[in-house]
């Protein structure tokens, strides 16, 4: 265990409620817990009834502790949990005693980064707590627990352990160059190769779906006045959210709705009716309507469909540089009031869509499109992700590509070794697993390369 000092920290959230629990971890946890109790201390695992007493030996408060001695507990420390009435004021003067009584003051996540360093998880499991308490919809919160529970550290292990293995075999046509075969020539190699990139490729797309559950997409409302945006958002939520009425001008801040569509955690932003204005509320609206416009993953240009506009000019007068396919969907509304039917058709590569927001008629047929969008297609295996693992995945895939580059064209064994060197490195960022290098013991423990 790599801590010596003790630390402490209210477990519960701030406000009032029936239990409120305090945690200590570290090699005095014990002594404080005693000396606050003034009573020796429950078996460990067993919850057992104490008083907790202040510096002048009266009683603060009354409840239970339990014990979880190391390394079998949450840290690999010794800790105690103390579970007394839910407060502020009591709990934050119990967390002061334990403070005069030699704890310090934990730091955010630190309880969990002593987990990470004394081995009880790694980095990505250590990640997956957050993320379960973050969780904006159940789909996201059964990832996140796959990921605790270490669904997708598996899984980068096992691609970890097939780069080791090659590594291996480079390392063996380097340091024995004397063998009648040439290993760098003879295929296995670029198909290991070839194999462990296949491998990294399937555990990205996976994460790419695990991504999209923990940070969700950012999809903004935009168009011109009274073409139907806050009625959309109304119909997209479920909810009545945004105040409908005739009056052009109506909506003159943004208005956020988180919801989930599909299993997709959507943060939806109703804007202001975008046009010239010389009313300053509005105009302040419309600034920053541009401004969530310029951050949006995804734009819904609504346009109201009885007017017989073109949404594509729409979309070069209000937000020329935004206009691509992968962030743009043309969303024709009231649908009702032509005689139109609600449906989707492509117009010059822009998703078009027709719907009544009113009558609610094709708002499904716009969330199948707007998860389809995203390449929202979650599994029963999907774990949480994050942008940073992804990233380590892309240097990973480059790394290798580098390799494959080095080993068909060049026949550069050494060029070939270190390329594979970062890419194990670079895949090793996503559990923590920075420096570990164990291909010596791997050499002369596994792979065969003496006669």
């Amino acid at each position: 265990m790599l801590n010596r000092t003790t630390i402490a920290a209210i477990a519960t959230p701030p406000g009032r409620g029936g239990v409120g629990v305090i945690r200590l971890s570290g090699p005095q946890s014990y002594a404080i817990a005693e000396a606050l109790t003034q009573q020796s201390l429950p078996e460990a695992r067993f919850a057992g009834f104490r008083k907790f007493y202040d510096a002048s030996n009266e009683i603060m408060d009354e409840g239970l502790v339990i014990c979880f001695p190391n390394p079998h507990s949450f840290t690999g420390e010794d800790v105690v949990e103390l579970q007394g009435h839910g407060g502020p004021v009591i709990q934050n003067a119990l967390l002061a005693r334990l403070l005069e009584l030699g704890a310090i003051a934990a730091k955010a996540g630190e309880f969990s980064m002593r987990a990470f360093e004394n081995g009880k998880m790694d980095l990505v499991q250590a990640e997956a707590i957050a993320d379960l308490i973050d969780a904006t919809s159940q789909a996201a919160a059964r990832s996140a627990v796959r990921s605790l529970q270490g669904t997708f550290s598996s899984k980068v292990n096992t691609v970890l352990e097939k780069l080791i293995h090659l590594r291996l075999h480079v390392e063996a046509a380097i340091d024995f160059p004397e063998e009648e075969i040439d290993f760098l020539a003879d295929g296995k190699i670029l198909g290991l190769l070839d194999e462990v990139a296949s491998s990294v490729h399937a555990v990205q797309q996976s994460a790419r779906q695990g991504q999209l559950l923990r940070e969700g997409l950012q999809v903004v409302i935009a168009g011109k006045p009274n073409a139907g945006k806050s009625s959309l958002l109304n119909a997209l939520a479920g909810v009545e959210r945004a105040i409908v009425t005739d009056i052009a001008g109506t909506t003159r801040d943004v208005l956020h709705e988180k919801i989930s569509l599909n299993g997709l955690p959507i943060t939806l932003t109703d804007t202001a009716g975008l046009r010239e204005t010389g009313d300053i509320v509005e105009k302040e609206g419309i600034r920053r309507a541009i401004k969530e416009i310029e951050q949006a993953d995804l734009l819904l240009l609504v346009y109201d469909l009885s007017q017989g506009e073109d949404p594509l000019q729409l979309a070069q007068a209000y937000f020329a540089d935004h206009i691509e396919p992968k962030r743009l969907m043309l969303i024709g509304n009231k649908c009702d009031l032509t005689g139109s039917t609600a449906e989707m058709t492509d117009l010059n590569g822009f998703r078009h869509i027709r719907v009544s927001a009113k009558q609610e008629t094709g708002v499904q047929a716009l969330i199948d499109a707007i998860t389809a969008h995203a390449g929202f297609q979650p599994e029963e295996d999907t774990f949480i992700a994050r942008t940073r693992h992804l990233d380590a995945m892309k240097r990973t895939q480059r790394y290798l590509a580098e390799a494959r580059e080095q080993l068909v064209v060049y026949h550069a064994g050494e060029l070939v070794a270190e390329s594979l060197r970062l890419a194990q490195n670079a895949l090793g960022e996503i559990t923590g697993d920075f420096s570990a290098d164990d291909l010596l013991g791997k050499i002369f423990g596994s792979f065969c390369i003496g006669k």
